[in-house]
């Protein structure tokens, strides 16, 4: 399936920007109450897709098998604004061996030797990879227009 793209930067920038960036992804489901919500996590990028990881009995998961259909966003907190969003479909599969829990402990805490990552390490076989193959991303930028402020 195609993506749709829209905003100032093109595919490779936001590539690019998905590759670096360590801000979580905020990724938005819709919960049994009919609501969206708004859940922080830790992503890796490759191949086009987004991966996440969660204990397959989250409330995330919980709302994922029971719809597919996702937001997110990801950009900083703090002024100048700039970032990408977009809507996709997320798929589970099982994360038994670690590896991609693994792949995000390196990223975002540089290891799995700390208490938490030894602690997420040692529920490895419940965990749940989250897959988001991106439909439409819009990016935006507001650095140059928000220099100096």
């Amino acid at each position: 399936m195609a993506v749709t793209l829209k905003g100032p930067w093109n595919k490779e920038q936001v590539d690019n920007f998905f590759s670096s960036s360590l801000f979580p992804l905020r990724l938005a489901c819709v919960a049994e109450d009919g609501f969206p919500r708004v859940v922080s996590v830790w992503y890796g990028y490759e191949g086009e897709r987004l991966r996440c990881v969660s204990h397959r009995s989250s409330q995330l998961v919980n709302m994922l098998q029971r719809c597919e259909r996702v937001g997110f966003e990801l950009a900083p907190n703090e002024p100048p604004y700039y970032g990408v969003r977009g809507q996709g479909i997320a798929r589970l599969d099982a994360d038994a061996d670690g590896a991609i829990l693994s792949q995000m402990l390196q990223r975002y805490l540089g290891g799995t030797d700390s208490r938490l990552g030894k602690w997420l390490l040692s529920r490895s076989e419940d965990e749940v990879l989250i897959t988001i193959e991106p439909l439409r991303l819009f990016s935006w930028d507001y650095r140059e227009r928000m220099a100096g402020e």
